[in-house]
């Protein structure tokens, strides 16, 4: 499952780029949610342009601050671009380390992505997105330790981060601690019902072991029967399946699926696995 990064905050459309181990995504504020397409939740940076080009528009008037170029390029999705505006800006504010650091995320330069994290932190010690955002290097690092104390600082900050809470749960599950990984989902979807199913995402996420998948697919389905949302339910406790992490005498001994009991698509997915 993915996790992500966080980042300034003004009013207008965000743009969430997620940085998982296993996903990331770039998503624009108030998405329509999706069908369950992805086994891994995304670890996701987000940076907020100025809302006049978060269509991606140059306005008409004063030239472009290297700021602003940098936000355009990201808006369209030249990261590389994005990058070397941002380089330009003197001085670097911590919101400035913090997109280049999210655009050097989208190239795969964790390294140097990381150092603009830690650079920004220095600047302003307490900014959630920015812990959050250096957090989903440190997982795509497979340093789950220090990622889980930049989550577990970032959530103190920012409570009703439903995206924190998302990353803290599959950084959770990376580490195999699955009543810790749940516990985190529910609170996320607990804030925000559709943190896990957001379109108009890019993914960047790198190959997660199939047992790994299952177990994030196989808590989230208990999170979505918990808070009632069976369809999704079924859906990720198919993947999980699928994937090998559980069958069908696990999941009727799990009371967190009884509501799930009379349920046709769930009858048919017990049926299919009773002939197999």
């Amino acid at each position: 499952m993915a996790i992500a990064a966080r980042g300034i905050t003004k009013p207008g459309r965000i743009i969430q780029l997620a940085a998982l181990p296993l996903l990331a995504a770039i998503v624009f504020a108030n998405p329509l949610p999706a069908p369950a397409q992805s086994a891994v939740p995304a670890q996701i940076p987000i940076v907020q342009p100025p809302p006049n080009y978060a269509s991606g528009q140059v306005p008409a008037g004063s030239p472009l601050s290297a700021e602003e170029m940098g936000d355009l390029h990201m808006v369209r999705k030249r990261y590389q671009a994005a990058a070397e505006a941002y380089l330009q800006v003197t001085p670097k504010t911590a919101g400035v380390w913090n997109k280049l650091g999210i655009a050097y995320q989208q190239i795969f330069n964790l390294q140097d992505a990381r150092k603009c994290y830690q650079v920004a932190l220095k600047l302003d010690s307490k900014n959630a997105d920015v812990m959050n955002n250096l957090a989903t290097v440190n997982y795509s690092l497979k340093d789950y330790a220090s990622a889980e104390r930049l989550y577990r600082k970032a959530v103190k900050l920012s409570p009703h981060s439903a995206l924190i809470y998302k990353n803290l749960g599959t950084n959770y599950l990376a580490q195999d601690k699955f009543k810790k990984g749940w516990e985190s989902y529910q609170s996320a979807l607990s804030i925000d019902p559709e943190v896990f199913e957001r379109n108009n995402q890019l993914r960047i996420g790198e190959p997660t072991p199939t047992q790994k998948r299952g177990a994030m697919n196989y808590y989230l389905a208990k999170s979505y029967a918990h808070v009632g949302m069976a369809d999704r339910a079924v859906d990720y406790l198919r993947m999980a399946i699928d994937e090998g992490f559980t069958d069908r005498k696990k999941v009727l001994a799990d009371k967190e699926f009884a509501s799930l009991h009379g349920m046709s698509a769930f009858e048919q997915l017990l049926s299919e696995q009773r002939s197999n």
